[in-house]
């Protein structure tokens, strides 16, 4: 699933793409919204919220979620689309761009006052304007005995965060990824790494080589200790035995 900086660099984006024009198409192939037509309205603004996306058309706001398949394509006019035409979710056009969402996840079209339905339950947003360390540091260690693998990726604590980063992070920190999220030692450091890690990316679709992620089977980059790779939750965690011990080692 793509993480917070992929969701931000997609607003950026649409935000260049169709910000402060007027719709000349609006074409939603999610048959409850199929008669939803806000051509002739000007996109007001596009915004990230962790991994959700908002465009903001008028009393209207059309909340979108790439989940595993999704992804936003930016076109010229009459150009050919790069993926097939029945994986189109929504069609957004003005005069000089075609914007595409293909295979979201979620496509839905919210009141503006019902945004917070959609995107209320998040935490602190890492690459948002209000990020709030204090907060994330909180609701992390209020997850209690929640392995701290899988409370980076609970949206509620922190939003953007995902399979990537938790892993990386828990690896620099020497953080084995079961530990209970109330007995990690520094979870000030544990954020405030996540937060600068995220923020290095957001302008750089290449990230850098990882330590543990993807690596079951490999040696470790720092002590060469064989990498693990176990279930957790609903994705798998990677880690070193040797640099991340498990808690109480």
């Amino acid at each position: 699933m793509p993480e917070g900086d992929t969701v931000w660099r997609t607003a950026n984006s649409l935000r260049d793409a169709l910000q402060g024009k007027v719709l000349t198409r609006c074409d939603v192939r999610v048959p409850r919204y199929a008669t939803v037509d806000l051509s002739g309205q000007v996109v007001d603004e596009v915004v990230s919220r962790g991994k959700h996306l908002l465009i903001r058309v008028g009393d209207y706001s059309i909340h979108t979620h790439l989940k595993m398949e999704g992804a936003w394509h930016i076109y010229a006019p009459d150009s050919k689309w790069r993926r097939p035409t029945y994986q189109a979710r929504i069609v957004l056009a003005t005069d000089d761009r075609v914007a595409v969402g293909f295979s979201l996840g979620i496509t839905e079209i919210l009141g503006r006052d019902d945004e917070e339905c959609a995107v209320g339950h998040l935490g602190p947003d890492l690459l948002g304007p209000d990020w709030d360390a204090d907060a994330a540091i909180r609701n992390l260690r209020a997850a209690g005995e929640q392995p701290i693998g899988l409370a980076l990726v609970d949206q509620r604590n922190l939003a953007g965060l995902g399979n990537v980063y938790r892993n990386e992070v828990c690896f620099l920190r020497g953080v084995h990824p079961c530990t209970p999220s109330s007995e990690v030692a520094d979870l000030p450091a544990l954020v405030t790494l996540a937060h600068r890690m995220i923020h290095a990316d957001k302008n750089n679709s290449i990230r850098h080589r990882p330590w543990v992620y993807g690596r079951a089977g490999k040696r470790c980059r720092r002590c060469g200790t064989v990498i693990e790779g176990h279930d957790l939750g609903q994705q798998q965690i990677f880690f070193c035995t040797y640099c991340q011990p498990p808690s109480g080692r």
